[in-house]
């Protein structure tokens, strides 16, 4: 009896390690969760021909933009575990957004990174034409008087959640702020840029195209950021601030296809690993102000679930 067990499990096991071993055999989606013309839709277009180069196989973008990414979230999770669809999705902060926000009907943990290349930090900035120098000036100023400077900002961000963050270990009553909020990254970003706003708290990645129009005050990140060396970390400010961390963007799968495929998680890991360090995708894609670099699974999965742990902490701030 024990012996037909052992076949009858060799049986079953048999078609996954013969799937694994045949993929891919046609074109691969990669799921957008935004629509056209947002980072993570250039990050896949822009990166397609490399990745195909070593898939061996096409692929297709399909954007699914809706409910803060829950629409493609879920479109992602009810596709077959077989490797055939992939995201290109601002894994953090959306996906935990989702799930502590929107009772989305999935777990952080439904979704395993393959590489998240880009890693925004939030940046509090002000126009470059702008009197104020430093970030020591904006919190004195505050703490003078907290509506005395206008504040840009998005709200229910992780960006929203570091500004309060900051002006509480200043003791500035965030109540008291006159604070200018915006529907995406985009407007407070050229709100800023354009004086609209006396200090904006953005995304840092996204104001690289204005950067001749704004001036760094402080990045909210541990050291300092490659594209933004100039730009003062916010513990020099002489501030002890807990912060989040900003978007984390790039590749994603379904913990089901991880686990129930390893073979083919292994096989796009390989893949992006090796179009990662294609010198002419990294040339191409810097030319378009856009990430390759790579962390790989292991640390990507880290960062990951190491920033939903300090939004679920910090929840409260983004509602």
């Amino acid at each position: 009896m024990a012996g037909s067990v052992g076949v009858a499990s060799g049986l079953v096991a048999m078609p996954s390690i013969l799937r694994a071993a045949d993929y891919p055999t046609r074109p691969i989606n990669v799921i957008v969760p935004f629509a056209t013309g947002g980072y993570n839709d250039r990050l896949s277009r822009a990166f397609a021909p490399y990745l195909e180069k070593e898939l061996g196989q096409p692929l297709v973008i399909v954007n699914k933009p809706g409910a803060g990414t829950q629409l493609g979230n879920s479109y992602a999770l009810n596709q077959p575990a077989d490797g055939y669809s992939i995201l290109c999705t601002s894994a953090a902060p959306y996906i935990p957004l989702t799930v502590l926000l929107q009772n989305a009907p999935y777990k952080v943990e439904d979704f395993s990174m393959l590489n998240l290349p880009s890693r925004d930090y939030t940046l509090a900035a002000t126009s470059s034409d702008s009197p104020i120098k430093t970030f020591a000036e904006v919190i004195e100023k505050l703490q003078a008087d907290p509506g005395s400077l206008s504040i840009g900002v998005q709200p229910a961000s992780a960006d929203y959640a570091n500004m309060v963050l900051a002006f509480q270990a200043a003791k500035i009553d965030p109540s008291k702020l006159r604070i200018v909020t915006y529907d995406g990254g985009g407007p407070a970003r050229n709100a800023t840029a354009g004086a609209q706003v006396d200090v904006g708290f953005v995304g840092g990645e996204g104001f690289l195209p204005l950067v001749s129009k704004i001036r760094p005050l402080a990045i909210f990140a541990e050291e300092t950021v490659d594209w933004y060396p100039d730009a003062p970390l916010i513990g020099a400010s002489g501030l002890k601030v807990d912060f989040v961390e900003g978007s984390q963007r790039g590749w994603v799968v379904t913990t089901k296809l991880k686990k129930e495929q390893p073979e083919i998680f292994k096989f796009l890991s390989g893949a992006l690993e090796r179009a990662s360090k294609n010198p002419k995708a990294i040339e191409a894609l810097k030319l378009q102000q856009l990430a390759t670099t790579w962390y790989g699974p292991e640390a990507s999965e880290k960062a990951y679930l190491a920033n939903a742990d300090k939004m679920a902490k910090y929840i409260d701030l983004m509602k």
